[in-house]
């Protein structure tokens, strides 16, 4: 699947700031900061890799070797400050946030692979001391109670810490698993820094928490946003899933913690929203339901590998609902209804991570897709997006289903319909309940839902349809 032009054009140009807005240029405000150049990077070496940009692998390079020059020099080295190490959060910045390694290293490491530059692996290598400082120190200096083997959240060039621990921070350890294999010397401890931080968050990661906050300052316990403690940031959810992932598979932990999150869907409130293409910005977890009105666009790209492996009908519908809007998601937040952006400002990291998730998609190749591909129709599905007594309905998508008509005994005919208003299709798209389902120019509405799983993940979708306007 190709990458738009207009994604490889925006980073080459615009990277390493954190926003653009059209028609103006850079935010300076925002300005440039070393999470959005590391994304970049991440980009620009699977897009080195990939026949479409073969023509163009030098210029890569070059960029590639000029963010992370860049990203090193937004390293604090001064060895008497806790901060040494660290990447301040942006240019111009004293604060220096444990995230920021799982964003940099990658990128350092991917880049001294390409290049040979001893200047990246050794900020990589100063970056892995600084991650460890901050999962040691807080307790041996009195910010912490006690060790508790995740990583505070940051630290400034004063001293000045953010005590608490984020599940974000998750995120790190793929940076961890990189530099155990880039700096052997050191693997035992990069090994050691692992393990503590899974056995500190994965109670924090399964029960949909955001940050822990440590004694003496905060009241050791876990929380959430919202004034009932119950809502979540979703991209801080996927970047700790990923980096989970990463480090040990499909585990009952990252398992659990993604089918909660996918499996919260569309409600009269929000009757676009359709998890399947990426996630809402804002979930309330305690009530399973969504608390804003837009798609935080960046967790498409994030999710991408556990859904390329682990439910591939999201991967599939949720690269090609981004590459047949490729304009509007590069904008950081996008309405459900008709992806139109929530704020003029498109961003680095999601342009990045939408990148990837294009550079290496494949078509999803299953049993089920298989059949389809040989024995099914092509039918129009029009997502519900506005309820009550007019309902309305979004632009139309193809889809492929194999479709049959409902047994007698296996429907319940409403008054004012016959048995042959009513048909069972069997699909591989993420459709949901009250989608409308056009075939052979009769408009169905979708009834019910159920997902049939193998091994935990959804291979296809059985729908009821009924006719509408009889």
């Amino acid at each position: 699947m190709p990458v738009p032009e207009a994604y490889y054009q925006f980073v080459k140009d615009n990277a390493p700031y954190v926003y653009v807005t059209p028609g103006e240029g850079p935010d300076l405000i925002w300005g440039k900061a070393a999470f959005a150049a590391g994304f970049a990077v991440d980009f620009l070496y699977e897009a080195y890799f990939d026949p479409q940009f073969d023509s163009r692998s030098q210029e890569i390079e070059v960029k590639i070797a000029e963010l992370s020059d860049w990203i090193v020099t937004q390293q604090i080295t001064d060895v008497n400050t806790q901060a040494c190490g660290g990447f301040v959060s942006a240019e111009g910045s004293t604060i220096c946030y444990s995230v920021d390694i799982g964003r940099t290293v990658p990128a350092l490491l991917k880049a001294y692979e390409l290049t040979s530059n001893q200047d990246y692996l050794n900020s990589a290598k100063l970056a892995g001391t600084f991650l460890y400082n901050m999962q040691q120190k807080p307790s041996q200096l009195g910010i912490h109670d006690r060790y508790y083997g995740g990583f505070t959240r940051a630290v400034n060039t004063a001293d000045a810490w953010l005590p608490q621990v984020d599940i974000e921070s998750l995120y790190d350890l793929i940076a961890l698993g990189m530099l155990q294999e880039s700096d052997p010397q050191n693997k035992g401890i990069y090994q050691t820094m692992v393990q503590d931080a899974v056995n500190f968050y994965r109670p924090g990661l399964e029960a949909l928490w955001l940050f822990f906050d440590p004694k003496p300052s905060g009241d050791g316990a876990w929380h959430r946003v919202g004034l009932g403690n119950e809502t979540i940031y979703d991209d801080s959810i996927a970047y700790a899933l990923l980096g989970l992932y990463e480090y040990e598979g499909y585990s009952g932990s990252v398992q659990k913690t993604y089918q909660a999150i996918n499996a919260i869907g569309s409600s009269p409130l929000y009757p676009a929203y359709n998890s399947g293409i990426c996630w809402a910005g804002y979930i309330n977890v305690k009530a399973k339901a969504l608390a804003c009105d837009y798609y935080d666009a960046v967790a498409a790209g994030i999710l991408t590998k556990i859904r390329q492996h682990h439910d591939k009908p999201s991967y599939d519908f949720s690269a090609k609902t981004v590459l047949k809007h490729p304009d509007q998601f590069m904008f950081w937040g996008l309405k459900h209804a008709d992806f139109s952006p929530i704020e003029n400002k498109q961003a680095m990291a999601t342009v990045c991570w939408l990148g990837q998730l294009l550079c290496g998609y494949q078509q999803p190749l299953t049993r089920f897709t298989q059949v389809l591909n040989s024995k099914a129709e092509n039918l129009t599905l029009h997502p519900l997006i506005q309820n009550g007594d007019s309902p309305a309905y979004g632009e139309a998508t193809d889809i492929k289903a194999i479709v049959l008509p409902q047994k007698t005994e296996e429907t319940l005919i409403e008054p004012g319909y016959l048995l042959n208003d009513y048909l069972v299709l069997h699909a591989f798209a993420p459709i949901r309940r009250h989608d409308k389902v056009i075939r052979n120019g009769i408009d169905y509405e979708v009834t019910s839902i159920q997902d049939f799983m193998l091994k935990n993940e959804v291979v296809f979708r059985k729908a009821t349809l009924r006719r509408m306007q009889r």
